[in-house]
């Protein structure tokens, strides 16, 4: 009987790791599906769409925006679901439609004047693994993709839809020496 060759664990920031890394963050990148939501999706008869996003990711999303750092979503599907609720967040950058991520957030950062080193990205599914090798800072969910997981530097202990961006806002905010409770609304 063959044995089955073990992969070799991979080692990933540590947590105050993570947050001295997101002192050189100026762009905050998500995916949607699987990140912001639970992977899931509701569809009507009629196409209606329908996505279930936490509220407290949202909550720190809006505190961040207010701090100051840039965040975009980055989806390869469009999705009115999705541009409602980042436009109620108030993130202005909302990439859809591309399934080359690397690509599509080329002219956002050349908008910006700022570097892939400048970038942190947040994915779960293999679509996200081009970006995630291209910017200064990459993290996955913890319910993501393990090909995605051997890639980036971090991993959250919350899986996507479920605080997993609060988690590594709440890192940018400790990183920065920043006081959430300062940019409530």
């Amino acid at each position: 009987m063959a044995s089955k060759k073990k992969r070799p664990a991979k080692k990933y920031l540590s947590f105050k790791q993570l947050t001295e890394r997101f002192k050189k963050i100026k762009l905050l990148a998500l995916d949607v599906d699987g990140v912001l939501t639970d992977d899931n999706i509701f569809f009507g008869p009629d196409g209606f769409e329908m996505k279930k996003f936490n509220i407290s990711d949202g909550f720190f999303i809006a505190l961040a925006l207010h701090s100051g750092l840039e965040i975009a979503v980055v989806s390869g599907r469009p999705s009115a679901a999705t541009t409602t609720r980042m436009k109620d967040l108030g993130v202005k950058h909302i990439l859809q439609e591309r399934k080359d991520k690397r690509q599509q957030i080329l002219p956002l950062l050349e908008k910006l004047g700022i570097t892939h080193e400048q970038v942190a990205f947040m994915g779960n599914e293999l679509l996200d693994i081009g970006l995630s090798k291209e910017v200064g800072l990459s993290i996955a969910v913890e319910d993501a993709a393990e090909e995605l997981k051997l890639v980036v530097n971090y991993v959250t202990t919350a899986c996507g839809g479920h605080g997993a961006v609060k988690e590594i806002i709440k890192a940018y905010f400790k990183g920065n020496n920043l006081d959430p409770v300062k940019y409530l609304i």
